[in-house]
This record gives structure tokens, C-alpha cells and sequence, in this order.
């Protein structure tokens, strides 16, 4: 239960919390290379700063409605316990209203100054989060995380769609690298977390089908992520660099995964979720680098 009578006590570090800014900065890592990587040159600065920050704030109303839905789990969790709403220190009705004039703020920002593709597209992310996967798909089934993964993968995608104002394919490929990597960062955590997912009746794989199921799916994801991240070589839109970081970081998931498999080492599964989120930023930083060094022209 929360506490009523810290209600209204709250900080600005405690609504910073609600937006949940260390998975927006990743997401908009994201959404930033994902528009230097629609154009050759460099992105127009109004696209550059208004795009990421409409997409900043759309964010950060998903991250505040998650913390809504989910505050009896976090009283109940160790990892969470703390946050804000959990606490009693913003009540559901500051939340609610954060929530909603960021998510408001956002969605004006990017329909007057960026374009309405990009606005939908991300309206669709937000809802896909906030709403299906927290709401829906997390109580749901154990493949959770699989489908809802989806919508914490779009920010490639609205980057690209801020800048070009279409959807290209090489953009859905950045997508799709963001959508295989997801089940194993956060399959790794849920196996770390397993008992108490399991008492706040949150179906996660570890928790319906076993730490080894687990265990095997997660290096099944890593090989597939591993594939999927020689694609952007392969279709020519990122060159030799590229190709050489994607290798060398996903030998090292393939590492953790295989660590992870071999349970002698009783903290694989945080090295495992931690390495991830290094994976992808790095993934991410290189791929950007390649694309100013290697242009595809002079492949």
C-alpha cells in the first residue's frame, strides 16, 4: 500500500524518476543515430533536438503510466520498492497529470515541427507500451516481453521517420536489431529476479517455464541477434567497421549467453543484462561512426 501521508512530499528528482531516464537516454541514442543515419550529411538541427525531444517526453509519459499500473508489484520487489508513486511520495493524480502533459507536450511538439507520421508512430509506441504491454501482455503470457518488445524498439524508426518523413527499410532493420536484442537483456534480469517475479505472480519465462528454458532461449536470441546484426553489411547500408564492432560485440554476448548456460558462474545473469546495455549502445555508437567513414557511395 502506498503511504498517504508522504503524498505530495515529492521532489523533482522523484518525478525525473517516473520518466524512467536511463531507458529514454537509450532510446533516444536510438532515435538520434537513426537519424544520421537516414541522410548522408548531417540532420537538420530543428529535426535533430525537437524530433529527440518529442520523442523524449512521449517516452518518459509511457515510463509514468508503467509506474502507474505497476505500483502494488513495485511496493512488493526489491528492485523497486523505492520509486516515487510506490512510496507514496507522488500520488496517482500528480502521476496522472505528469503523465499526460508530457505525453501532450511530446505529441504537439513532433505533429507542429517535425512531421504526422512520426507523431503516429510514436503515439503507437507509447500506447504499445503503456497500454498493451503493461496493462495487457506482462500479466498475460511469457512471452511478454517478445511481443511487447516491439514498441521499446521504435526509436530507430522514429528518428529515420523524423528526418525522411517515410518508412525504409533500413530503418525497420535497425528495428529489428532493437527487437531481437530485447528478449535476452531482459530475460537475463527476469532470471536474476525470478523469485520475485514469482511472488508477484508476473508470468516471465524463468518464472513458467524454468531458469534452463531460460537459459537456452537466451542463447538461442543471442545467434539470432548475432544474425540479424550482419544484415546492415550485407544490404550495404553499413560498411567494413561496422562489421568488425558488430562481430567482435556480439562474440561477447555469445560469451555471457554461454556463460549463462554453463551456471557456474552465480552472477551471469546480471554480467549478462549489464553487457547488454553496453552491446547495444556501442552497437549503436559504431554503426554511426561507420556511416560517416565508410558512406555507402564509396563501397
Amino acid at each position: 500500500m502506498t503511504n498517504p501521508q508522504q503524498t505530495g512530499a515529492a521532489s523533482w528528482r522523484d518525478y525525473k524518476e517516473l520518466t524512467k531516464p536511463n531507458v529514454v537516454l537509450l532510446m533516444i541514442l536510438t532515435s538520434a543515430i537513426g537519424m544520421f543515419m537516414a541522410v548522408p550529411g548531417m540532420v537538420p538541427l530543428h529535426v535533430l533536438i525537437l524530433g529527440n525531444l518529442g520523442i523524449a517526453l512521449c517516452a518518459g509519459s509511457a515510463a509514468a503510466v508503467n509506474h502507474l499500473v505497476d505500483q502494488h508489484v513495485d511496493e512488493k520487489m526489491a528492485r523497486t520498492h523505492s520509486r516515487p508513486i510506490a512510496q507514496g511520495r507522488v500520488s496517482n493524480t500528480q502521476a496522472t497529470l505528469f503523465a499526460l502533459v508530457m505525453g501532450g507536450l511530446g505529441m504537439a511538439i513532433l505533429f507542429i515541427w517535425i512531421n504526422a507520421l512520426t507523431a503516429w508512430l510514436t503515439l503507437a509506441s507509447l500506447v504499445g507500451y503503456a497500454f498493451v504491454y503493461t496493462m495487457f501482455l506482462k500479466r498475460a503470457t511469457p512471452q511478454n516481453i517478445v511481443i511487447g518488445g516491439l514498441a521499446g524498439a521504435a526509436p530507430p524508426l522514429l528518428g529515420w521517420t523524423a528526418v525522411t518523413g517515410d518508412i525504409n527499410g533500413h530503418a525497420l532493420l535497425l528495428v529489428l536489431i532493437i527487437f531481437a536484442w530485447t528478449p535476452p537483456h531482459f530475460w537475463a534480469l527476469a532470471i536474476h529476479r525470478r523469485e520475485e517475479y514469482a511472488a508477484v505472480e508476473i508470468p516471465m519465462l524463468p518464472v513458467t517455464h524454468g531458469v534452463a528454458f531460460t537459459k537456452l532461449h537466451i542463447l538461442l536470441y543471442t545467434i539470432l541477434m548475432f544474425l540479424i546484426t550482419l544484415l546492415p553489411y550485407a544490404t550495404r547500408m553499413s560498411g567494413p567497421l561496422y562489421l568488425l564492432g558488430a562481430v567482435v560485440l556480439g562474440g561477447g554476448f555469445l560469451y555471457w549467453a554461454i556463460e549463462l548456460m554453463r551456471g557456474k558462474n552465480e552472477n551471469a545473469p546480471m554480467e549478462t543484462f549489464k553487457y547488454s546495455i553496453i552491446y547495444l549502445m556501442s552497437l549503436f555508437v559504431v554503426m554511426l561512426v561507420d556511416h560517416y567513414i565508410f558512406p555507402v557511395s564509396t563501397l
